[in-house]
């Protein structure tokens, strides 16, 4: 591969200053510490191979979208299951794959719970999250509905799923309440 000058410069005027925020990022959404080296490494890579950097605006957004893509394809990767590692009297005797009752109670239980807690979103936070997240409606068709502006729609989504999250993360520990980002204190039923 040979070396461009103008991407190797354009990378360290516009790249490598985000790499401690990329490397925080993999962090907070949970890739496994052994594996942001190659993350960052990968996407590195990736940048190296471009043949003009003309085309991009943002170098923090283009490094993050592209530590995503590494991010996505090794997650690919990781659910493909080699025909050749299984045996042929593995194959023959695969469990089946329905669930157990068990498993079928615990999962009707935690969807229970996480509608319990959209139910407790602030009221425009849950419409635009049931929206968004439930119904499939885009983002621009939500803002027009609710004559919003997209980023609003973009920001409450994101907001209800970190308070979603936050309070599954708690649900190990709690106090029969939970908190939302506006201060209002609700029962939560268990959350």
């Amino acid at each position: 591969m040979r070396c461009n000058r103008e991407v190797v410069a354009w990378v360290g005027n516009n790249i490598v200053p985000h790499e401690a925020d990329l490397r925080a990022w993999l962090r907070r959404v949970g890739t496994p510490t052994h594996e942001i080296d190659d993350v960052v490494q990968e996407a590195y890579v990736r940048l190296a191979a471009l043949q003009s950097v003309s085309h991009i605006r943002s170098g923090r957004a283009y490094l993050f979208t592209t530590a995503r893509s590494v991010m996505l394809q090794r997650l690919r990767r990781e659910q493909i299951v080699r025909i050749e590692a299984m045996s042929e009297v593995e194959a023959l005797m695969l469990a089946d794959s329905a669930p157990s009752p068990e498993c079928q109670v615990g999962a009707r239980m935690q969807l229970e719970k996480v509608l319990s807690i959209i139910d407790q979103l602030p009221e425009r936070c849950r419409e635009i999250f049931r929206l968004r997240k439930i119904e499939g409606v885009s983002q621009k068709e939500i803002a027009q509905r609710m004559r919003l502006p997209e980023h609003t729609v973009e920001a409450e989504a994101s907001r209800g799923l970190k308070q979603i999250m936050k309070c599954l993360a708690k649900s190990g520990g709690n106090s029969g309440r939970t908190t939302f980002g506006n201060g209002e204190k609700r029962h939560d039923r268990g959350c």
